[in-house]
């Protein structure tokens, strides 16, 4: 993984809620490759993630520790969060069938997990920097805008959104876990306003790559190369003509090392953070991607859209790119042979 950064990695200490899972332990790997100290907190309730833990455990530069652990857990991460330099908050529920089935559960993970994290550091670490890893769920399904379609793709009426959606648009929570989510992003937001923490909130769209395992719920571009490298069908909620923007985890931490790296300046920003414009694709699209790609057919099926499922949602990154001079520099294509050399190894 190759990304520059200024920062002063050696002098800082970093805390990562969810380490073990996609995102985090990405960043974790990133972050001792530096020579930095790192403490992942997670309860190991996620699939596979142990072997995320063996495969950093093998790095031989930095320092790690594992505490195992949940973020409902207030009293553990009060004695966790002492003395470190940079939180990220990374541990959720990620799935928005999950939280309909079990409301109660993702507010208690998502929503309270977060007022902890947010509690320990007010307490017992203000100094800190505190990251959020929101979503664009937080929009909801932004029925009031108006659609175009296509043959292959939804498509934004109004050229006002020819760049994608920004941090201004209005929030829209729906489904238990836009909620829960929700909840959290704005606490993250207001914990600085109201506090004077140094918090950072991401609101990112769908982040791929390496060390990802996928499901129908969480992690669809990793899911679907899956499902078609082993012939299998793929599931599509909706009718598959949904647009997203695609961001490799790369790209991802890049964002939040920019971010932090500047936290003086831009402490309390939210950024809505993709691929954007340049990198959308639409369901049926990246199926067909892998067609061409691998020359095998593909079996799939439709199924009923989800709760808030979004018709088409790309990010306007143009405030990431202002404020911390950040922009996307893997497209799909490349992103996709990378994705694939990784799926070759688990499956």
């Amino acid at each position: 993984m190759h990304i520059e950064s200024n920062y002063n990695f050696k002098n800082n200490k970093f805390l990562i809620t969810g380490g073990a899972g996609f995102i985090g332990s990405n960043l974790a790997d990133f972050l001792l490759s530096k020579g930095a100290e790192v403490i992942i907190y997670d309860n190991l309730s996620r699939k596979m993630v142990e072997n995320n833990l063996k495969w950093l455990k093998a790095n031989p530069s930095g320092k790690l520790k594992i505490i195992v652990d949940d973020v409902r857990n207030a009293k553990g991460l009060n004695k966790a969060i002492k003395n470190v330099g940079t939180v990220f908050h990374l541990a959720a529920q990620v799935a928005v069938t999950d939280s309909v089935n079990n409301p109660i559960e993702d507010f208690e993970i998502n929503a309270l997990g977060a007022l902890n994290v947010l509690e320990a550091v007010r307490k017992y670490n203000p100094q800190a920097t505190v990251a959020f890893s929101s979503t664009n769920k937080v929009y909801g399904a932004m029925e009031s805008l108006k659609y175009g379609k296509t043959k292959q793709r939804y498509t934004f009426s109004e050229k006002k959104f020819k760049n994608g959606i920004s941090e201004s648009f209005p929030l829209d929570f729906h489904s238990p876990y836009g909620c829960s989510k929700g909840a959290a992003d704005q606490y993250f937001h207001d914990y600085s306003r109201i506090y004077g923490l140094n918090t950072v909130v991401f609101r990112q769209s769908c982040i791929y790559g390496n060390r990802q395992f996928g499901n129908e719920d969480q992690g669809w571009v990793m899911h679907f190369l899956k499902k078609f490298l082993q012939g299998k069908e793929i599931n599509i909620y909706g009718d598959g003509k949904q647009v997203r923007d695609v961001l490799y985890i790369d790209d991802l931490i890049s964002a939040y090392m920019a971010a932090i790296g500047q936290i003086d300046k831009i402490k309390g920003s939210i950024f809505n953070i993709g691929g954007g414009s340049k990198n959308t694709i639409s369901l049926i699209e990246l199926i067909e991607i892998f067609q061409k790609k691998f020359n095998n057919p593909a079996r799939y099926s439709f199924s009923d859209w989800r709760p808030g499922d979004q018709k088409i949602f790309y990010a306007n990154i143009e405030k990431a790119y202002k404020d911390i001079a950040w922009e996307p520099k893997i497209n799909i294509i490349d992103g996709i042979d990378k994705l694939h050399e990784w799926v070759l190894q688990i499956i």
